[in-house]
């Protein structure tokens, strides 16, 4: 049958699906990824591989591959591999859509608690023995309730955010590339221009691909439209955000926080400025990661693995 690479050890029974097929399958142990040349060369010798998102496989890579007929990339996004590069050498991408649209969103809403709330500073403040006495003005933070939510991008995780604000009487304003009349109608969200979402939105929710047109599409421009207690939540790519902009606007006061569950680069070196500010919330790209979310994406990146290599469509193709 098939050898293949997983990029990383992963949960779940994928590993044994993929051996019950009667495929060799060789893990990489490490925590961290496999360094390029390594990488290389294990897809070099692979029939498949599974990757994730942090994984870059680049064209070079697919030259020295001739045996390699799929990269089931565990995840919805696949801005890791050029789909178009890998067509051009036989080469199928697949990904996991429908499947972390929930879990992303409560890590984004939890997010947006987490950060209106002082949630995570009031910890660590508690934690260096900070916490003397009751104060009325410690850690003021922001009501959700009854706030207004932007939501940018409404896909399934922009949608599955937009159910979750209806628990909390948020006003929901969203942008997306075409209208949704449907999720309008089901969560009385309003569409509007990004420029009026920004300007109106108390919690800014960040839902796109990593692409072209979305490449830094929260610069500095975007980011002085809005409320100055405003809150960005990003849990898409951190190439969306113009970072430099970002910080300058946090040092500068221009809105109120953020929270980041994704940066540029990852992971984000202690050095940067964005983990000197008490109002900014860094998380290790977990949004997708509750156990049964994970064990799932894996399960779904062996599926299309197996079908591949029986000479069958993929069931999630991307290319």
């Amino acid at each position: 049958m098939g050898q293949v690479f997983i990029t990383r050890v992963i949960p779940g029974t994928a590993v044994e699906t993929l051996r019950e097929a009667g495929h060799e399958v060789e893990v990489w142990p490490e925590a961290g990824p496999p360094p390029p040349d390594v990488l290389a060369a294990r897809l070099a010798a692979a029939d498949a591989a599974m990757t994730m998102v942090v994984d870059r496989v680049t064209p070079s890579m697919l030259d020295t591959a001739p045996r390699l007929k799929v990269l089931a990339n565990m995840a919805v996004g696949y801005d890791n591999i050029d789909p178009a590069e890998a067509a051009k050498r036989g080469v199928r991408v697949t990904n996991t859509p429908g499947v972390l649209a929930e879990t992303t969103a409560d890590m984004a809403f939890a997010l947006l608690m987490a950060a209106a709330r002082n949630v995570v500073a009031s910890d660590r403040d508690t934690r260096a023995g900070g916490w003397t006495t009751w104060s009325p003005t410690g850690f003021l933070g922001q009501d959700v309730f009854g706030a207004t939510l932007g939501i940018v991008g409404l896909g399934e995780i922009g949608e599955a955010m937009a159910r979750r604000a209806l628990g909390f009487r948020m006003r929901v304003v969203y942008t997306s590339r075409t209208r949704k009349p449907e999720a309008e109608a089901r969560f009385g969200c309003r569409f509007v221009e990004i420029g009026e979402l920004l300007a109106q939105s108390d919690f800014v929710s960040l839902h796109v691909p990593l692409n072209g047109s979305t490449r830094g599409m929260i610069g500095a421009r975007e980011l002085r439209l809005m409320k100055t207690s405003a809150i960005l939540v990003n849990t898409a790519r951190g190439q969306v955000v113009d970072q430099g902009a970002l910080i300058a606007a946090l040092r500068d006061g221009v809105i109120g926080g953020a929270a980041l569950d994704v940066t540029d680069p990852e992971p984000l070196p202690l050095e940067n400025p964005l983990y000197t500010f008490s109002n900014v919330i860094i998380t290790p790209h977990i949004a997708s990661a509750s156990l049964a979310t994970r064990a799932k994406m894996a399960e779904m990146a062996a599926a299309n693995i197996i079908a591949v290599l029986a000479g069958q469509a993929p069931i999630n193709p991307v290319n």
